[in-house]
């Protein structure tokens, strides 16, 4: 019993560490943006590195996220990086995302996704998650919560695929 006990443990602290080590393709989904338009997820991916964002407004990590990964963008967006910060925010706190983007003067692309319909397809089960994907669609890092220093392990792997 207590050899059954520990694999049990075993395997959810590994799904804990490591929910989203299965997706190796960015799927089609369909998501919002600020205006409100349905939008299909591939139309963002294909021509350059993407670097995916999931994130909420109420989320303290997820803002620390988001400020150091803004500046990754600046720095890598004439060479051809992408930026998508999918919200999470349901449709109680839905409202807040486009003035929050705003204050911040955020310019990376902002999709909704107050079904969560690609969080479900990504495997997301709170945030932040986050993932780099190469111009074939190819989720080839990712990262789940965040930590000070997360930021330089993506700037290492987006240099790569940018040479």
């Amino acid at each position: 019993m207590r050899v059954i006990f520990l694999i049990c443990l075993f395997f959810s602290i590994f799904s804990l560490v490591y929910p989203q080590d299965h997706l190796k393709k960015v799927p089609n989904v369909k998501v919002e943006d600020l205006d409100g338009n349905k939008v299909q997820l591939k139309k963002y991916i294909g021509k350059a590195p993407v670097l995916i964002s999931f994130w909420a407004t109420w989320c303290k990590p997820c803002q620390e996220e988001l400020y150091e990964y803004q500046k990754l963008y600046n720095e890598y967006k004439s060479k051809g990086l992408r930026m998508l910060g999918i919200s999470i925010d349901n449709n109680k706190t839905i409202s807040k995302v486009k003035p929050y983007i705003k204050s911040r003067n955020y310019n990376f692309t902002v999709l909704l996704d107050s079904n969560s319909e690609a969080a479900i397809e990504f495997n997301v089960q709170d945030v932040p998650n986050t993932f780099l994907v190469d111009k074939k669609g190819n989720v080839v890092f990712f990262r789940h919560g965040y930590k000070r220093g997360d930021e330089l392990e993506f700037k290492k792997n987006i240099e790569k695929l940018l040479k």
